[in-house]
């Protein structure tokens, strides 16, 4: 049999992260059978590298190492050289990552780990340069050094002990469960929400927003255990910090002023500067948290930031027959010096911008407003941070407010066209499923929220995009990716729940069966395959999927939400529609992970929210009708009711017998069980904590009805316009 490894492999792929490699000298293999074959064959260890697309350091290091001929060499020669893509294959980075922070203290990409035929890890690191430098060893230098370790008895004995230690300790991180799952304990109370919320207070920065005092990330689980603990608790503080960060994400650096969205992170403290790929995961997760801010204050500013990233999303992340792409690299090819930078699209000067708008006063009043100056912010140049507010702006310019805003979006909109114009960021063009679940709840919440049926439409496009081309409806199973026809990799515990909490939101923004029927299938799947009664818990990896050195939990919350929190609070929405034991998995799988939550709630945001979930119940909102009434839908959306639940059914027992068969249920479920309309209406029911309001035509007395009974759960259920709130 061919070698394999004798050539670079990766001109075979379609993860455009993988295609940057394929023409550099090393021998690139993917992460297959044939390629950890080979290393058995040869006895060499395995050189992994792991990145993505839209990673900067990833490209710096292939710049100076892996399109270096010395240094192909030597992998070539005495190593099985394989490149995998983080975003298609989250649980070869999740083993690697873990070992590597466990050594190492810290984390990051390109993640650099060296492997011994058998997958198992010896040595790891990140970024290195070529030649060593202030203290970091050389990538050269390492990997001769390495090399002879291996070809030395002693050294490679030694070299497979801590192989063998450090796999045992990332399967005691990723793969156990307490010894007490399953044994007679109980789930955490909804207390665990106030705890993770006060830790998170504790983390917040009050001068700049945000958490921490260093570099700034967005944290949309943070914000959700904030609003969701304000609207238990009504404690002030809560909604402060959650009102300070989402202002700061919005007027700093991390939002694209001029063409909507977010970047990935800030490297300071103030939110100045950001790393300027975006992620779509990031622009589905983020204005999430701004509808929460929306409905908790009613303040218009939180909607427009929700508008302008979905239709960023809509303009560059979307596929022309639905479906969203997965990122933006934050370099592009600079106008000036024909060089690939980061950030070269996004950032100004005050003669760029001056340039580009005929009127003085616009431009003046646009660099004023976003800090755009000589000096700088970023290299010389300006990312565009709004800095000055418009009654400042009024006495400095001398304009009434309404036209300093009139002006500021005419050159938006300018500065915009002439940004269009520059060298575009690449677009790693794969569709993952379980980011795209994420952006469809998204969009779908919107449509509740903000009453745009456009945003339905997008939602339901997108979901029938991945239905269609990762969704084997014969074998009831869901592939990761999908790139121009090809599709790849085994669904991950990520996908499954992503896309069956967005099927469960496309049902309740479009009342369409069909898509309650799809979140069904997908939770069936979940429990088949990712769920272990025996250890109490949830895998990321399906039972029937390739076999690793560990099979990983994904507990804690990362740059995406708790795969396992996402999939408790959709078992637990769906069990509302099928008696098929979906609470009880849910329940078991909270009180397996109890103590974890208990003493480090922080780090498990979404296991703490879907916790409260489960004491809390569901606000179940039961609709008979042909369609959701829109004032109904306005008047209960508009309010910050993080545990509603639109259920709506037809309005005759017979309409409801085509849905369950539609849906493979003998009986009706009792969130529709005899709530069929009255008086040949539509007709509104209202239940809590398995209390319910009487069946009404009018909704504001639903909702007097649930004002009066909020105590039941101890919620607020406070909104600006229920309970006199100024905001």
């Amino acid at each position: 049999m061919t070698d394999p490894t004798r050539r670079n492999r990766l001109d075979e792929e379609e993860s455009p992260y993988l295609r940057q490699h394929a023409d550099n000298p090393v021998n690139w293999q993917p992460w297959d059978e044939e390629a950890l074959a080979a290393a058995k064959e040869r006895d060499v260890p395995i050189f992994l590298s792991i990145g993505y697309s839209a990673c900067h350091w990833c490209h710096v290091m292939e710049d100076e190492s892996f399109e270096d001929e010395a240094v192909a060499e030597v992998l070539n020669e005495n190593f099985v050289p394989i490149k995998v893509d983080r975003e298609e294959r989250p649980d070869v980075d999740s083993i690697y990552m873990t070992v590597c922070q466990l050594v190492t203290g810290r984390g990051g990409w390109p993640l650099s780990a060296w492997l011994t035929p058998e997958g198992k890890p010896f040595f790891v690191g990140t970024y290195f340069p070529r030649d060593g430098k202030q203290g970091q060893p050389g990538f050269l230098d390492l990997c001769e050094r390495i090399s002879d370790s291996w070809e030395s008895e002693e050294d490679r004995a030694e070299m497979e002990n801590r192989a063998e230690q450090w796999t045992d300790a990332a399967k005691d991180q990723l793969e156990e469960t307490p010894d007490a799952a399953g044994a007679g304990g109980e789930p955490p109370s909804s207390d665990v929400l106030e705890t993770a919320a006060d830790v998170v207070l504790r983390s917040a920065d009050r001068q700049h927003g945000g958490f921490g005092t260093g570099q700034k990330f967005p944290q949309p689980s943070r914000l959700r255990v904030l609003a969701r603990a304000y609207d238990r608790t009504g404690r002030e503080e809560y909604r402060e910090v959650f009102e300070e960060t989402l202002d700061a994400m919005a007027a700093g650096g991390l939002y694209d002023h001029v063409g909507g969205g977010f970047h990935r992170y800030c490297v300071d403290r103030d939110w100045t500067v950001p790393h300027f790929e975006k992620m779509l995961y990031d622009n589905a997760e983020i204005p999430r948290a701004f509808l929460s801010g929306y409905q908790l204050t009613g303040e218009d500013r939180y909607a427009t930031v929700v508008s302008e990233t979905l239709e960023f999303v809509d303009r560059e992340l979307t596929h022309d027959e639905g479906g969203f792409f997965s990122t933006l690299d934050a370099q592009s090819e600079s106008p000036e010096t024909g060089e690939r930078e980061e950030g070269a699209f996004y950032v100004w000067t005050p003669e760029e911008v001056h340039e580009a708008l005929e009127s003085e006063t616009d431009a003046a009043l646009f660099c004023a407003r976003y800090d755009i100056s000589e000096s700088g912010n970023f290299e010389g140049r300006n990312q565009p941070n709004r800095v000055a507010k418009v009654s400042e702006l009024a006495g400095q310019f001398d304009l009434e407010e309404s036209e300093i805003l009139k002006r500021l979006d005419s050159a938006r909109q300018t500065l915009f066209e002439a940004r269009e114009e520059r060298p575009r960021p690449d677009r790693d063009e794969k569709v993952l499923a379980g980011w795209n679940g994420l952006m469809i709840s998204t969009y779908a919440e919107a449509a509740l929220v903000l009453g745009e049926d456009d945003y339905a439409e997008t939602a339901v496009d997108a979901l029938e995009f991945v239905r269609d081309r990762l969704w084997n409806e014969d074998e009831q199973r869901l592939s990761r990716r999908y790139k121009d026809g090809d599709v790849k990799v085994d669904g991950y515990l990520e996908d499954y729940a992503f896309l069956a909490r967005a099927a469960l939101d496309c049902y309740q923004a479009t009342g369409e069966v069909d898509h309650l029927a799809f979140a069904l299938e997908l939770a069936r799947v979940i429990e088949a395959e990712f769920w272990d009664a025996d250890r109490g818990t949830l895998y990321f990896t399906p039972e029937s999927g390739e076999s690793l050195v560990t099979r990983p939990q994904e507990l804690g919350d990362q740059s995406t939400p708790s795969a396992t929190g996402v999939a408790v609070e959709a078992l637990l929405a769906l069990d509302e529609f099928a008696a098929e034991g979906f609470e009880d998995i849910a329940a078991t799988v909270l009180e397996t992970h109890a103590n974890k939550l208990e003493s480090n709630a922080l780090e498990h945001a979404t296991l703490c929210l879907a916790a409260d979930r489960l004491e809390a119940g569901a606000l179940e909102v039961t609709v008979a009708a042909e369609s959701l009434p829109t004032e109904w839908r306005e008047r209960f959306a508009s309010r910050y009711l993080p545990d509603r639940l639109f259920a709506l059914r037809p309005p005759t027992e017979a309409g409801l017998e085509d849905w369950l068969e539609t849906l493979g249920l003998d009986d009706a479920p009792p969130i529709w069980a005899g709530r069929e309309a009255r008086d040949g209406e539509p007709t509104l029911y209202v239940c809590r904590d398995r209390t319910c309001s009487p069946p009404t035509h009018e909704v504001a007395e639903a909702l007097e009805w649930l004002g009066e009974n909020a105590a039941v759960d101890g919620s607020s259920a406070s909104s600006a316009e229920e309970s006199g709130s100024p905001f």
